[in-house]
């Protein structure tokens, strides 16, 4: 049974005596009388062409030759047809064709802080969700095929794909980032759940050179999904990593040893780093001895752009000559030579940055509190500002593996959680922080709410109730026995919650509000800003009382990640928990405090969740179950679903609505940034 077949095996190329006449240059607002292609806003070239019974004729930036020149390792450039695939993906523009030029200036927090927006402006991937957030594309793959039982996955590539230093692409460079990056120990010392199916690893086949195939040991429709909405690029260049890698190169220690490296993983892990993290700085900042033996200043890419510049100020790219996509008019994309990103710590600075019409484009890190200030200035400054809902919440976590052992008893107990919950007042801060425009509820994990989420779970323990609190705090034994009007602990000692916020992804006026909503009902508290890579590095150390950041993921994610519903309940970059929960589950049990037993029937229910097929009844009960105990355990205490500004400067063109402010689905990989253009 075919679940999926590969766009262009329905369409024949043009016989012999086809038309000359040029293919219309459709875009989404004027189709122009061209049919639509068998998925939204895109064509294979031999679709379009039958569709329109016409030709495509293919032309470059002109500018092409100059930014090549800047590519460190790059040789002279070919010609146009030497550099695009045989089969192209033509992308029909939202409004206009675009022009050429231009650079796009963006803003992140730091070095790996608060990038992923714009990462995904020049991201790729196998396969892409649509702008309707629901239908899969073709992407890198021109397509794809399931077999029945959802255990065997096979990709079609384009044929002639190259990759930005202009070398072939193909079915091996997804084998080698499976084989040798991903399940490698030494790139990766804890292999990502996402490239396994229930814990176990999957067998990646070379087929032919443009054909790979995913071989699971079990059901996992959900891996499509996760090619579909993630940062982790499914493939990685053979020819220039595998070059230090010793199971792809026998003198891959010695290649190492001639640039100034140990040996050939300590120049993966340079480039490649031991982290999924697309982001990491290259050798241009952290190998700058190395610099002028090293082969190239980063890894070649088959994204929009390429780095060809990085200090800790910002990076800066330039338009990669070999991309892969091209407009209906025949335009070889991006329309936008150069991007240019500024790394600013200070929110107040960015703000600031953003109102005096400095950046082309922002959505993450900026909190419904800039909101105000910005819609003021969005009329004078040329820019403008929606509001669109978040997916993720604003979510709190105790730390129940707290290294403090009276702590940990506090923290562990059911009551304690619970007390702390109906002690926020959600309504307070949706009012005052949200300015009325969310609604309260608990966290589920999922994000939105599925169907199969009753409104009783959603809320369970969300209502303000300080009566109830302090009744259960009472209940535990936690006294203000000293007469300050802040309890103590069950054995005498006192507690001071030290709540250290990043506001890259949750509002310090919000977690100030919960903190003062505690200290109603005696838990003392101190809140402190701090930049995101501190917060994180102290969670994943175990050092913090309550962690908070914004947290959920929908449906179409958790399919393919698992990762929200096993200890430590996320991964670095996001909101964790039970630290060293998950070093026992991780050390099998050599190391760590082994979870309760819910915590593994949870990890139980996940991996049948993700092999069963979503919408069945199994599926709906699988996920109403461990969506029950993750609310019941209150591991995670939501807060309040609300909305965030999206910013875009009036001169990026091609931008359209988008239906989220969220990380989810990898920002704003779903709405085609490779067509904006700058007017």
């Amino acid at each position: 049974m075919k679940l999926m077949l590969y766009s262009s095996v329905a369409f024949l190329a043009l016989a012999g005596g086809a038309s000359a006449a040029s293919c219309p240059a459709v875009t989404v607002a004027d189709g122009m009388g061209l049919g639509a292609g068998a998925f939204p806003q895109q064509y294979e070239l031999a679709e379009i062409q039958s569709i329109g019974n016409c030709t495509i004729e293919f032309s470059a930036n002109p500018d092409s030759d100059a930014l090549n020149a800047r590519i460190i390792g790059n040789g002279p450039l070919p010609s146009l047809a030497d550099r695009l695939p045989s089969e192209p993906l033509i992308l029909a523009p939202y409004d206009s064709v675009g022009k050429y030029g231009g650079t796009f200036d963006a803003l992140s927090n730091a070095t790996e802080s608060g990038t992923s927006d714009f990462m995904s402006v020049r991201h790729v991937n196998l396969v892409r969700y649509s702008d309707d957030l629901t239908t899969i594309v073709p992407n890198i793959a021109k397509g794809w095929e399931w077999n029945s039982d959802f255990t065997q996955l096979t990709f079609f590539l384009r044929k002639g794909h190259k990759w930005s230093d202009g070398a072939p692409f193909g079915a091996r460079d997804v084998k080698f980032w499976y084989d040798n990056l991903a399940l490698d120990k030494k790139v990766r010392e804890k292999t990502k759940d996402y490239v396994l199916v229930g814990g176990e690893p999957m067998e990646v086949v070379v087929v032919d050179e443009n054909t790979v195939q995913f071989n699971l040991p079990a059901p996992k429709p959900g891996l499509l999904s996760h090619f579909a909405n993630h940062y982790a690029q499914g493939f990685q260049p053979m020819h220039f990593l595998g070059q230090f890698h010793p199971s792809i190169d026998a003198n891959a220690d010695a290649n190492a040893k001639a640039i100034g490296y140990e040996n050939g993983y300590a120049v993966i892990s340079a480039y490649y780093g031991n982290s999924d993290w697309m982001d990491t700085a290259t050798p241009m900042l952290n190998s700058m001895d190395k610099l002028d033996g090293l082969p190239a200043h980063t890894v070649p890419t088959l994204e929009s752009h390429i780095i060809i510049a990085e200090s800790t100020e910002g990076r800066h790219l330039v338009a990669n000559p070999y991309f892969f996509q091209v407009d209906t008019a025949g335009q070889q994309l991006p329309y936008i030579n150069e991007q240019d990103e500024l790394f600013v710590g200070e929110s107040e600075v960015r703000l600031l940055k953003l109102i005096n019409s400095e950046v082309d484009y922002k959505s993450q890190a900026l909190n419904l509190d800039f909101a105000p200030m910005l819609l003021e200035g969005q009329e004078k400054g040329g820019f403008t500002v929606e509001l669109k809902p978040e997916i993720a919440l604003a979510t709190f976590a105790f730390n129940v593996t707290s290294e403090n052992m009276e702590k940990r008893k506090v923290f562990g107990d059911l009551r304690f959680r619970q007390a702390m919950s109906v002690a926020i007042n959600r309504d307070e801060i949706n009012e005052v922080v949200y300015f009325g425009l969310g609604r309260p509820q608990q966290y589920t994990g999922f994000s939105p709410t599925p169907s199969f989420v009753s409104e009783k779970v959603e809320q369970s323990y969300a209502q303000f109730d300080a009566d109830l609190a302090n009744k259960l705090l009472d209940e535990m034994g936690m006294k203000d026995t000293n007469g300050d009007g802040m309890r103590e602990m069950p054995n005498g000692e006192p507690i001071v919650l030290n709540m250290q916020v990043a506001t890259q992804a949750i509002s310090v006026k919000l977690v100030e509000l919960v903190g003062q909503n505690w200290k109603d009902v005696g838990i003392d508290s101190t809140v402190k800003e701090v930049t995101t890579d501190e917060f994180r590095s102290a969670m994943s150390a175990n050092q913090l009382d309550v962690t908070m950041y914004a947290k959920g993921q929908p449906l179409a994610v958790i399919l393919g990640v698992s990762e929200l519903f096993q200890p430590p309940f996320d991964n670095y970059f996001n909101l964790r928990s039970a630290m060293l929960w998950g070093e026992y589950v991780d050390t099998d049990g050599k190391s760590g405090v082994k979870p309760p037993q819910y915590v593994y029937d949870m990890m139980d229910d996940i991996n049948a969740f993700q092999s069963a097929i979503a919408g069945s009844d199994e599926s709906n009960e699988i996920g109403a179950r461990m969506v029950k105990t993750m609310v019941d355990s209150l591991l995670f205490i939501g807060t309040v679903k609300a909305v965030a500004p999206i910013y875009h400067s009036n001169a990026l063109k091609n931008f359209t609505e988008f239906q989220t402010q969220s990380y989810a689905y990898y920002r704003t990989y779903p709405y085609r940034a490779t067509q904006w253009y700058l007017d």
